[in-house]
């Protein structure tokens, strides 16, 4: 039945975001076991999360757009088996630098998956339900984070560290066999790759993310400026390039569809002020209040909870009502909890204050994600199902970079910087006045990733509202088909 069949190519996407999802937090608590282990330090050992951010930003785009023009499945199930190849790697690596190439490579994996999962989901399911297809893929993620934080501590402490990349490998298994024979290409297109085009965004973005995390690993230098700015002239230069060929990594028409342009604005501003919070929880549990990596992500565990268990219910409420309201709201409630952190943190504050504002943001990303990524999903067809996946992996990989330096700027304004980086590990704590000190940086902070969060508000209730009952019709998706089959 295609029912069935859809449910099951529903369940290797969920797969796809479980590893994932478990990759991203089993890592963050096996940085003191990795720095011993490899005789590393901090400062070398946390480029194991650093690379991966970036490479996914990089490949992104790209990967969405190669999988419109070869085959999304194939390229979803390449990435699988890069992932598991690349996680028996981590596993084995017998230096810090080894361990930090493979993990490039799993990087790129997960930017396959990742790139192409999105716009399988949307070949695959209607409009009108295309948002509880998310909200299960939500789901996945946060049971992922949740299994992660559980079996990174489990593991390192009673295993070893190398065996959280070793869990990856036979769920990989499961998945490339599942996903060979289940998720099949129902749609192509004729296109030829934008290699200049391609390249040009991949060093705009590689250049402008390391420049920023570099700034806030050491600070302003000469070097970093120039980074930075040549890797905007590598951004004009890619912009110019795809306006020009006839066939664009990224087709910019897509951008004249305002639920379209507004939502993955929202997305990108969502990730610029959300993320932050939760590096900036990590870092006052462990470095305030002398937490342990694992009792600090256990404190954090109930968001998790209350986010995978509602966001299929607010995936299927998007799909009825459409995403404006739900998205918008559920901002409202991440707003929400950053202003009860910015309202009662301090040093020596309860911590189930903690526990309730991470129910607060949880609720909040339960009714966000899902309605926002199907309203990116929803709005473009099946040729540029690809690119607009790997645009929306871009934006929500850039906020997440852009957080990451949010916080660590704020950490390095009240203690030093290699002391910000061993309290996000774990591995130091402050104490007195320079804990006093770090948790009113941290509140400087909190106003600013409110206000990322509030102007993602703003996006989210400006898109416009949506009508999932049939096919897209919009004026702008018009257009935007005119102009990519003129172009051929």
């Amino acid at each position: 039945m295609e029912i069935s069949k859809e449910n099951t190519i529903l369940a290797v996407i969920v797969i796809g975001t479980l590893m994932a999802s478990i990759d991203s937090t089993i890592v963050l608590l096996a940085f003191p076991a990795m720095t011993q282990a490899l005789h590393s330090t901090i400062a070398t050992i946390i480029w194991v999360i650093l690379i991966y951010m970036i490479v996914v930003a990089v490949f992104s785009t790209q990967f969405g757009r190669i999988g419109d023009i070869y085959g999304r499945s194939k390229m979803f199930n390449l990435g699988f088996i890069v992932f598991t190849i690349a996680s028996f790697l981590c596993g084995i690596a017998p230096t810090d630098i080894s361990l930090i190439a493979f993990r490039a490579i799993q990087a790129i994996g997960g930017a396959l998956i990742a790139s192409n999962s999105s716009a399988i989901i949307a070949d695959t399911f209607e409009r009108h339900r295309i948002g509880r297809a998310y909200g299960f893929t939500g789901m996945s993620w946060n049971i992922g984070a949740l299994l992660g934080i559980l079996l990174g501590g489990i593991i390192t402490t009673y295993i070893g560290y190398r065996y959280i990349f070793f869990i990856n490998v036979p769920i990989g298994i499961v998945a490339v066999i599942l996903g060979l024979r289940y998720v099949k290409d129902s749609n192509k297109s004729s296109d030829k790759l934008d290699i200049p085009g391609m390249a040009a965004l991949a060093v705009a973005i590689a250049l402008i993310a390391y420049a920023g995390i570099n700034y806030a690993s050491i600070g302003v230098s000469s070097l970093n400026v120039a980074l930075f700015i040549l890797g905007v002239i590598a951004a004009i230069i890619f912009v110019i390039i795809d306006k020009k060929v006839k066939m664009p990594t990224i087709n910019f028409t897509m951008f004249k569809n305002k639920i379209f342009r507004n939502s993955l604005m929202a997305s990108l501003f969502q990730g610029l002020g959300f993320m932050g919070v939760t590096f900036l929880l990590i870092m006052y549990l462990q470095g305030v209040r002398g937490y342990s990596p694992l009792d600090a992500s256990l404190v954090l565990f109930p968001g998790y909870v209350v986010s995978g268990v509602l966001a299929p219910y607010m995936g299927k409420y998007s799909d009825k009502f459409g995403a404006r309201l739900i998205a918008t709201i559920g901002i409202l409630f991440m707003v929400g909890g950053v202003l009860f952190y910015l309202s009662f943190l301090g040093v020596s504050t309860p911590i189930y204050y903690v526990v309730v504002g991470t129910i607060i943001t949880g609720f909040g990303g339960a009714m966000f994600w899902p309605s926002n990524n199907s309203a990116v999903m929803a709005n473009v067809t099946g040729e540029l199902r690809g690119a607009a996946s790997g645009t929306l992996r871009l934006f929500s990989s850039l906020g997440l970079i852009g957080s990451f330096i949010i916080a660590f700027v704020a950490a390095a304004s009240a203690v030093p910087r290699y002391l910000a980086f061993e309290i996000f590990a774990g591995t130091s704590k402050v104490i007195g006045g320079i804990g006093k000190g770090f948790v009113a940086g941290m509140h400087v902070a909190f106003v600013a990733l409110m206000a990322m969060l509030i102007i993602a508000g703003i996006f989210s209730f400006v898109r416009g509202k949506e009508d999932r009952s049939g096919k897209l019709s919009d004026e702008s998706h018009n257009a935007t088909e005119k102009k990519h089959i003129s172009k051929k």
